[in-house]
């Protein structure tokens, strides 16, 4: 990934300048974790940058002059974007659009994550990059928008799907049901929405290889690269099973309270925003192009459950 320069009998290595958006998020923090030491980092999140100020962002892009863009920033909270559209489209669609731009403009490679919600998940097996979206949320039109704004920029761009992140700190359905679990005895969870639960290690791991791959030349020609794959963990489950398989360490790791679980349909939990019954991504062409695969969903849980007793030991 580092560039050299022969001086002489002195080799110098520059290393990438790399600018992460979302630093304090879930994703955010483990890809500023995987690149410290072997990158020049600029790492943002709010207040220090707004990323729906259009010109603030393009000036601190301009500033900053990077070579790879990780796009880590997405407004994440499904049902409150039903009544904050504005809000949503702001910073999953305009931003990115803005993003893409900027590294078109600098010759830089721009990273940016979607996600499975752009999808209605009616189709019985798992969804390809070219199967038609069909958003049925306000957070998974804002993404599809991202998505097209992004392609629509040019330049050198990475469009990563991904589904049903988590990870030991941030806000996510493990650490919710960890919480919940510790509170109840008795817990209702959907059973019929069906996905790859992936962590955000795992993405910013296949993330790290991936752009270490473009910048070391494996991969030829960005026009053979660029453009949309999915990026999930292995595998797939339903909310129910992720839940059980989450007490399960728990309750033998911590030895957490192991509540009662009880699996109920989508139509007994209503929520604002719709969710896709079948949200599994093929990662096939992820693996075909890059070499690169995610480990199972469980093995990655287990992976979040050590990270966690290592929490608990500091």
């Amino acid at each position: 990934m580092n560039e050299s320069a022969t001086r002489g009998s002195e080799t110098e290595v520059t290393q990438p300048r790399i600018l992460i958006f979302g630093c304090l998020g879930q994703l955010g923090v483990e890809l500023g974790r995987l690149y410290a030491g072997n990158a020049v980092v600029t790492a943002v999140d709010l207040p220090e940058v707004d990323i729906t100020n259009a010109t603030r962002l393009r000036d601190f892009i301009s500033e900053t002059n990077p070579d790879v863009v990780l796009n880590a920033a997405a407004y994440t909270a499904v049902d409150r974007a039903e009544s904050d559209p504005e809000l949503a489209h702001a910073v999953n669609a305009e931003a990115p659009r803005i993003m893409a731009e900027e590294c078109s403009r600098l010759d830089a490679l721009f990273v940016h994550y979607s996600t499975d919600y752009v999808f209605d998940g009616s189709k019985p097996s798992p969804w390809i990059e070219t199967d038609a979206p069909n958003p049925l949320s306000v957070y998974g039109a804002s993404k599809l928008a991202g998505e097209q704004a992004v392609a629509s920029a040019g330049g050198r761009f990475l469009v990563f799907r991904t589904s049903w992140v988590y990870g030991p700190h941030g806000k996510n359905f493990l650490l919710t049901m960890l919480r919940l679990g510790a509170e109840r005895d008795q817990l209702s969870i959907v059973d019929d929405q069906i996905g790859a639960p992936t962590t955000a290690s795992e993405l910013a791991r296949a993330t790290h290889e991936i752009v270490a791959g473009i910048h070391g030349g494996e991969f030829e020609e960005p026009t053979s690269w660029t453009g949309l794959y999915h990026m999930t963990c292995s595998g797939a489950t339903s909310w129910f099973g992720f839940a059980e398989a989450i007490f399960s360490r728990a309750s033998r790791l911590f030895g957490a309270n192991a509540p009662t679980l009880l699996p109920i349909p989508t139509s007994a939990y209503p929520t604002p925003a719709r969710r896709p019954q079948n949200s599994v991504l093929s990662s096939e062409k992820l693996k075909s192009r890059f070499g690169v695969e995610l480990s199972s969903w469980e093995s990655a849980l287990d992976d979040v459950f050590a990270a966690l007793l290592e929490q608990r030991k500091s």
